[in-house]
């Protein structure tokens, strides 16, 4: 998935259900000098989504063992 938000990132958007993002982006990534904006911000975008993930299974299983 990284490698598709590098060479294709508004399809990174687009993949992850983030419509308008992607649209936004891909909007961006029609220019050659925003290109490299548009891949920084899609990696960046899927690892701070893959982050949330992380702590979202990390507080339910807290949770879990707390009761």
């Amino acid at each position: 998935m990284t490698l598709i938000a590098i060479i294709f990132p508004f399809l990174s958007f687009m993949l992850r259900g983030k419509i308008f993002t992607g649209i936004l982006c891909l909007i961006l990534q029609i220019t050659i000098i925003g290109w490299v904006p548009a891949a920084f911000w899609a990696v960046i975008s899927l690892q701070n989504a893959r982050a949330d993930r992380r702590t979202d299974r990390i507080v339910r299983e807290m949770r879990r063992n707390n009761r």
